[in-house]
């Protein structure tokens, strides 16, 4: 393998078997050429060759266009991937791509780096996963022991799926969310934007304000924190695991409807708005149906429960549906909430914009930009009575708090000088 990498043409397909091979390898000058790169991958990226140990897994030095793909680089004791220019400043490492590679468990010695890259010149990293090099936790929460690390991934750091990729798009997959999503007759079905991200970053929050609790009200130390970005998913699509457990029963797919409770769902009025309307509590479901001209059925037995409910839900969602698309968006709204029922147009992102609760809320805010001037936006989450917060900016150039931030741990002016001369920082 190595005698074929180090002589291999522009253009040439090195493909390496599964298995376990020796780290410490050095490649000096490979030289592909433009639409002819040199590649280096796995004959079977369902079962990636790994290459294990040395000072460097993989060096490569004074390379051009040249491509690795597929490969597992592990335990080396300085760096898992050195890319450099061989000391030659005017002719740069350029035009390389690391793809789809799986680096870790790198150090403790020298940089420890995951990927260490000096010299180097237009490089791509696509779908890389770097874990476990460097300083881990052990050695920080000694040399620190007030720190508090929160490590976030799609898995989490134990168990059979650790090492694999993990994004929102799966959370919302395996975590049931899907599964109960969509039509009764459709797939399931995502949400169009990032849930799971969303929900895992707020209780994520949630778990560094009760580490700093412990550590800052009751005298503890700093710990870290493992949060999967499936779990508070999971937790949000509700108690599925619990139900199947105890009742062998699978939610299915009901569309804008409820399992727990009706009338519940989407309704279209007669200006093709739609509006929500919802019954949790059997008095709201109660005033709903006197409003849209059933009273009788209130005194029925079945409609004392949600449950109860549920069993006859074509029959008050299709006199809630009539009612509802004989009338205005503005008329359904009106008459529902002077009756004491719950009911919520359906806005576009403008409509949100404009709706006057929202807005004097502190919902929507506007910002000041340097280079957009007001940019309306959403506003700090909830309202602290005491320290409500604010905005500072929408979000400043790269680098624009470069010189703060470093201050901030120690660095003087000169240091800071001497790092943007260098091209450490820009």
């Amino acid at each position: 393998m190595i005698e074929a990498v180090q002589n291999a043409k522009p253009g040439a397909r090195i493909l390496i078997a599964p298995g376990t091979y020796h780290g410490g390898l050095s490649f000096n000058r490979l030289h592909g050429e433009k639409g002819s790169p040199i590649l280096v991958a796995a004959s079977d990226p369902k079962r990636p060759p790994i290459i294990k140990g040395g000072t460097t897994c993989i060096q490569l030095s004074a390379p051009s266009y040249v491509e690795l793909r597929n490969l597992v680089l592990v335990e080396a004791t300085g760096n898992g991937l050195n890319i450099d220019d061989g000391g030659s400043y005017e002719n740069p490492a350029r035009h390389v791509v690391l793809r789809n590679l799986t680096i870790r468990d790198i150090g403790p010695k020298g940089n420890r780096d995951g990927i260490k890259l000096s010299g180097v010149n237009d490089f791509v990293v696509d779908s890389c996963t770097l874990e476990r090099w460097g300083i881990g936790w052990d050695t920080l929460h000694s040399l620190n022991k007030r720190l508090i690390l929160a490590r976030i991934t799609g898995w989490g750091q134990t168990g059979p799926y650790a090492n694999r990729a993990g994004f929102g798009t799966l959370a919302e997959a395996m975590s049931g969310f899907a599964h109960l999503t969509g039509q009764s007759d459709g797939p399931p079905t995502l949400p169009a934007f990032g849930l799971a991200d969303t929900i895992c970053g707020i209780t994520a929050a949630g778990l560094i304000a009760m580490a700093l609790y412990h550590r800052d009200a009751r005298g503890g130390e700093g710990q870290q924190i493992d949060l999967s970005i499936i779990e508070p998913m999971a937790l949000a699509a509700g108690p599925g695991p619990s139900i199947f457990d105890q009742l062998g029963i699978d939610g299915e797919r009901t569309g804008n409807r409820s399992a727990n409770n009706a009338p519940r769902n989407l309704y279209r009025c007669s200006d093709h708005a739609w509006v929500a309307v919802s019954t949790s509590a059997t008095s709201v479901a109660e005033r709903v149906l006197r409003l849209v001209g059933h009273p009788e059925v209130i005194d029925e037995p079945w409609f004392a429960t949600g449950q109860g409910r549920v069993q006859h839900v074509d029959l008050l969602d299709g006199w809630v549906s009539d009612w509802i698309g004989s009338r205005t968006s503005a008329e359904v709204i009106e008459a529902f909430t002077t009756a004491g029922a719950a009911v919520a147009p359906v806005y576009r992102p403008s409509q949100v914009l404009d709706d006057p609760h929202l807005n004097e809320t502190g919902m929507i805010t506007t910002v000041t930009d340097e280079k957009l001037g007001p940019v309306r936006m959403h506003g700090v989450l909830g309202r602290l009575s005491a320290t409500p917060g604010h905005i500072r900016h929408t979000g400043r150039p790269l680098g624009h708090d470069t010189d703060e931030c470093l201050k901030e741990v120690g660095y003087t002016d000169p240091d800071i000088d001497a790092l943007r001369s260098t091209g450490v920082i820009s």
